[in-house]
């Protein structure tokens, strides 16, 4: 009886009719047929709330609702996830019914509501979409569906699939559609450039027939003369060479854009990055850093390596301290040997800040190809398209034009040095980084 009692609920018609009993019965005060006309009233409400009561509560009632919510093992984070939430029916009749899924904290969604009609024996299933924005796992709640009688008066609540747990890793979504492109050869609607490729920076591969179009350079006459056919040699990019992406996690990666931190932008492309890598038959590894060095994972070209980059990205939190270049100087220089390119996910908000650290980083690129990666600041961006109405917005133009600048002198400042640099705007971050890699690539700079 106490569990009926906790399940059972009464809706806004319920109400309705009350507040009109009342008020017959108010008004009978002064009409003395009003209160047996309100008697009457009174017994059919009660009699229907009984028929409806009894119709929500059959015998063996428990098994008149089944439903249950799809999840994937894990979500991607930053894309669309979908749930999908299945109801079936087993009441006699159809009935009307109200679902209300207990989502997660973190999507701070608290108007969830589906609703529909369901036939007996006929699954129906509801659809819908969460993107998170962090790490994690996420517990979902209680899945609860009301079942409305038929006069509306009642609801019965039926709850499943308490405390569900899904972990929410980097972007798997987006490095999937980036290889399937990249294995089809699909990468430029993305905007990936076709570089053409300078010099021969390959290895070779094999010799055989000339087909028209192929580079008369690459003629092999002594094979032409042995079987007197044109023959060629064919070449394929150098392969086993070393990529690393280096994180850094300080508190200048906490910076916010579009839901996501920057520190989340940067982990998703270096999962797309080691996956392209791999793809290409190139080692990748990883180096996470903050005040000290986090996590490093050694260059290799396994597939099942993915799975260990993945892992690794999934757990990185930041703890807001200041980024220690030395230490990341020092492991460079101790555990990467082989001439390899790094691919540096940094952000500096001034030129003082990447001035602090530039011989260090100059240190690192004379050994290796460094590429330092930063972002452009949306906000200040903003600023500058803004109207300027009085003094005021005039001095806030002025401040964004020098932060910008600073940016423009940092990249300068870096390429003088023998660093790459690429500025870049976060939703870019994937496709500039990835040119970058490929352009590297064709030139055969590693």
């Amino acid at each position: 009886m106490k569990n009926t009692l906790k399940s059972l609920y009464t809706n806004a018609r319920f109400f309705y009719i009350m507040w009109g009993l009342v008020v017959v019965f108010a008004a009978s005060l002064f009409r003395d047929y009003l209160f047996s006309a309100g008697v009457i009233l009174l017994s059919a409400f009660i009699g229907a709330v009984l028929v409806e009561f009894f119709l929500l509560y059959p015998s063996g009632g428990n098994a008149y609702i089944r439903a249950n919510r799809r999840l994937a093992e894990r979500f991607s984070n930053g894309d669309m996830n979908e749930v999908a939430i299945t109801v079936e029916s087993h009441f006699p009749f159809p009935v009307n019914i109200e679902i209300i899924d207990e989502i997660p904290y973190h999507f701070q969604i608290r108007d969830f509501l589906k609703k529909g009609r369901l036939v007996t024996g006929k699954p129906t299933v509801f659809k819908y979409g969460l993107r998170p924005l962090e790490r994690g796992e996420y517990v979902f709640g209680a899945l609860n569906v009301y079942v409305k009688g038929r006069l509306g008066l009642l609801s019965r609540r039926y709850r499943f699939d308490a405390g569900a747990i899904v972990k929410v890793y980097p972007s798997f979504i987006q490095m999937r559609r980036y290889e399937i492109m990249a294995i089809s050869n699909r990468l430029n609607e993305v905007g990936v450039k076709k570089i053409r490729r300078i010099g021969h920076h390959s290895e070779f591969d094999q010799i055989r027939e000339y087909i028209k179009g192929d580079d008369i350079r690459t003629i092999n006459w002594r094979a032409t003369a042995r079987v007197a056919k044109m023959m060629v040699n064919q070449f394929r990019d150098e392969r086993s060479q070393q990529i690393f992406c280096l994180i850094n996690m300080g508190r200048s990666m906490k910076m916010p854009f579009d839901g996501l931190t920057l520190l989340d932008y940067a982990i998703n492309t270096s999962l797309v990055m080691s996956n392209i890598a791999i793809l290409r038959h190139d080692k990748t590894g990883l180096v996470t850093f903050d005040d000290k060095i986090r996590s490093a994972l050694p260059a290799r070209a396994e597939g099942r390596h993915m799975q260990s980059i993945m892992e690794v990205l999934y757990k990185q939190t930041t703890s807001f301290s200041e980024s220690n270049y030395e230490a990341l100087y020092t492991f460079i220089r101790s555990r990467v040997h082989q001439r390899s390119l790094f691919i540096l996910f940094t952000n500096f908000e001034s030129i003082e800040s990447a001035r602090r650290e530039i011989d260090l980083l100059t240190g690192i690129a004379s050994k290796h190809l460094l590429m330092l990666v930063f972002f452009e600041n949306e906000e200040v961006s903003k600023v500058l398209t803004s109207e300027t109405t009085d003094a005021e917005e005039i001095y806030k133009h002025a401040i964004a034009e020098k932060f910008i600048y600073d940016k423009k002198q940092i990249v300068k400042e870096l390429e003088r040095r023998g660093i790459y640099a690429l500025l870049t705007k976060p939703e870019k971050l994937t496709v500039d980084t990835m040119n970058k890699y490929l352009e590297f690539k064709s030139r055969g700079l590693l």
